[in-house]
């Protein structure tokens, strides 16, 4: 059986309409727009440019966790907003003919990027969550990129549609006017299937970073107190090739103006003290905890370190992407900043990074340097 060109009229559904399409297109506008608002403040706190370390800042001590968790929730909640988005519109991707001019081409070409990128977003950055990555690319730089050609489709076709939305925004839009009447309930009631469906999706995963809803985190991969010491663990001692037998002798090595080592009975000799902080990961999960043990400050005056210089930070772990990690003074010199030898009241375990790790406000968790053996001032 031969099947014809889809034409105008085939599709009988009557929310097919810019009215419906708008009120949920703008919805998900905000909810990518957040989402690469917030990505920048990630990328730039993971992976700042040499001019950034040192200006970078500590406080507030909740900023990470919550540009992250709101990341991550804004991008959960905009899967059934743009699947919704997709509904409303999707009769016009076969309309016939296809191309009908040079500039209804350019538009179909902004279209058909803004949604292949938007749905590659959302799906690689879901699986993210789950640290599940069957692709060959690395995540990183892949979504740090895909991040600006969507936000760049998404403000070219705001641009190209700027009289539609304008026609259709509200009730009272001219546009919306000349709609059916009787098409208001249904069209409400579809709104409001998908307000719950965004609701649902996020009221059982943000649990995973906004703990009063900790209970109802039903679909995120991480709960924030299950792990050791009650607290996640994404990257585990053995996973980081570290063993009781390589940490026999352990001794921190700090470098500086008066280089000096220090066993770990010598470092719990030192001064302590406790701060309660975060740990706030890229997936979305965070939690407070409670640490002890040395601030780095402390260490890094011991050393005869300016007052401005840059710490590198050296961890045991073989191999991965942050063995080694730079810290701003701003970070360093914070007396929040500590290196842990406690985790609630216990020493650290080995997979929180036993024998000493970094805490720090406001810091990416994959920048919580474990397992670390040197404390480098650049200078």
């Amino acid at each position: 059986m031969r099947v014809g060109p889809l034409r105008d009229g085939a599709f009988r559904g009557r929310l097919h309409d810019a009215r419906t399409a708008v009120s949920v297109g703008r919805l998900a506008g905000c909810a990518l727009v957040t989402c690469f608002v917030t990505g920048l403040v990630s990328h730039y706190l993971q992976q700042p440019p040499g001019w950034a370390v040192d200006a970078l800042p500590s406080r507030p001590v909740w900023g990470y966790r919550v540009t992250q968790g709101l990341h991550v929730a804004c991008g959960i909640a905009a899967i059934p907003l743009v699947l919704a988005k997709l509904w409303t519109v999707y009769p016009r991707l076969f309309a016939w003919p296809p191309l009908r001019s040079v500039a209804h081409a350019l538009e179909r070409l902004s279209i058909a990027v803004l949604v292949a990128v938007t749905l590659l977003q959302l799906a690689t950055g879901l699986l993210n969550t789950a640290q599940w990555y069957p692709w060959p690319w690395n995540f990183r730089p892949a979504h740090w990129a895909l991040a600006w050609v969507m936000v760049g489709a998404l403000a070219l076709h705001i641009a190209v549609k700027a009289p539609v939305i304008a026609a259709h925004w509200g009730r009272r839009s001219p546009g919306t006017l000349r709609l059916p009447a009787a098409d208001g309930p249904d069209r409400r009631a579809f709104l409001a299937t998908v307000g719950a469906a965004v609701g649902a999706v996020t009221l059982t995963t943000a649990g995973q970073s906004f703990t009063p809803l900790k209970d109802l985190d039903v679909l995120a991969p991480r709960h924030p107190d299950h792990g050791p010491q009650h607290l996640p663990v994404n990257r585990t001692a053995a996973a980081a090739g570290i063993s009781p037998a390589r940490l026999a002798g352990y001794r921190l090595s700090v470098r500086g103006p008066r280089p000096y080592e220090l066993s770990l009975e010598q470092l719990r000799a030192l001064p302590q003290h406790s701060v309660v902080l975060p740990v706030a990961c890229v997936e979305g999960w965070s939690e407070n905890a409670h640490w002890s043990g040395v601030r780095i400050r402390d260490l890094l005056d011991h050393a005869g370190a300016p007052r401005g210089a840059t710490l590198r930070v050296v961890s045991l772990q073989k191999g991965g992407a942050y063995s080694v990690m730079e810290m701003g003074a701003h970070y360093a010199r914070d007396p929040l900043t500590l290196l842990a030898l406690r985790l609630n009241g216990a020493p650290l375990s080995l997979d929180h990074g036993f024998p000493a790790r970094i805490i720090a406000p406001n810091r990416p968790g994959v920048l919580q340097t474990k397992w670390v053996a040197t404390l480098e001032v650049l200078t």
